[in-house]
């Protein structure tokens, strides 16, 4: 079958790979439809390289059941499906509680197994969700995004009536962040990004106030737009260093902040910046994979559901819908940043 595989920094490879085998009674394998690009697989490909040199890569993914071991009952041949990326190596204490994605043998298909970048896959049958005919496979591949979304949001206080400012806006991350504040009923969404054309896109998906951190005094107009109260939750989806820092600034006295993007580089918080936690007496949430009990959780089943009613918009998040062998190619244009990237799609 194709398949991208990963072998270092910026070698990534469109080769042949052997077609997945059923393993065990509870195995499924998933004919892939459709796979999205993730900005740790960027950074990744950037900066990490793999886990294991050659491993196919991708763990953000839809598709079709093709065939299912004995022991399956939740999915049959036929069944669209989105996939949930996180398996196990091991059992410790997190684990057996029911905590997921506290256990250190959380990892994701693309690591130490196989991913999604490839013509097909196999799973164990707890990992696949089934979707409606109604949902696009191109959207459900949005899911795995929508669910990191959620599961950090599930962690915070958020209300209805709440002001939300969401830092890096213009990702996947943050452009689903925008919608899903609203479905959990904030009044007012401060969207922050340095690219005028994706602060666009967040305000075409729900954003009040669009803010250009490059161009503007950030602190200053979210006060200006929260009646000098600044947010009740800011929701870091950067994963920049950077913002890792300042979204401190941002919450009003007695809010809080999550952070859901992943810094690939050291933090370094300023005085000022520190001394909101401690003055303004926040609340810090760190957020991690986006799985719950019972597995996969109620991210997935939430997902599915408001993505199947409409209340989640993929259609302006996904710019870039391209064939699998154009995967090496596409990586290095990401690097280039000369053209609007927002999902990126692969259809194997």
């Amino acid at each position: 079958m194709d398949a991208l595989k990963l072998y270092g920094v910026r070698d990534i490879r469109f080769e042949q790979a052997e077609n997945p085998v059923i393993q065990s009674a509870n195995d499924v394998i998933v004919k892939v439809k459709a796979a999205g690009i993730c900005g740790s697989d960027i950074s990744r490909y950037k900066l990490l390289g793999p886990y294991i040199p050659g491993m196919i890569w991708g763990h953000e993914f839809s598709g079709e059941v093709v065939e299912a071991g004995i022991a399956v009952t939740n999915v049959a041949k036929g069944d669209r499906v989105a996939g949930c990326p996180v398996v196990f190596d091991g059992e410790d204490y997190y684990y057996k509680k029911g905590e997921y994605n506290r256990s250190d043998f959380n990892t994701a298909i693309g690591a130490k197994r196989p991913g999604a970048f490839a013509e097909y896959i196999c799973l164990p049958s707890q990992n696949l969700v089934p979707i409606p005919d109604t949902l696009s496979f191109d959207a459900a591949a949005l899911m795995e995004p929508s669910t990191v979304v959620l599961h950090g949001l599930y962690r915070t206080s958020l209300s209805v009536g709440d002001t939300v400012a969401v830092v890096g806006a213009g990702g996947s991350l943050g452009l689903l962040a925008i919608q899903w504040v609203k479905v959990f009923g904030a009044k007012k969404v401060i969207a922050i990004d340095i690219d005028d054309a994706k602060l666009a896109i967040a305000k075409r998906l729900g954003a009040d106030v669009i803010i250009n951190s490059l161009q503007e005094d950030t602190e200053a107009v979210i006060l200006q737009h929260s009646e000098g109260l600044k947010a009740d939750l800011v929701i870091e989806a950067a994963g920049s260093p950077i913002t890792a820092s300042q979204v401190f600034a941002y919450a009003k006295k007695g809010g809080g902040v999550v952070f859901l993007g992943i810094p690939y580089g050291d933090v370094t918080v300023k005085r000022y910046y520190f001394e909101k936690i401690l003055r303004s007496e926040l609340t810090v949430w760190g957020s991690w994979s986006n799985v719950s009990a019972p597995f996969p959780g109620k991210e997935w089943s939430d997902s599915v559901h408001f993505f199947a009613e409409g209340k989640i918009n993929t259609e302006e998040i996904i710019t870039h819908r391209l064939p699998l062998s154009k995967g090496p190619e596409v990586f290095e244009k990401l690097m280039e940043r000369k053209e609007l990237f927002g999902k990126v799609i692969l259809h194997p």
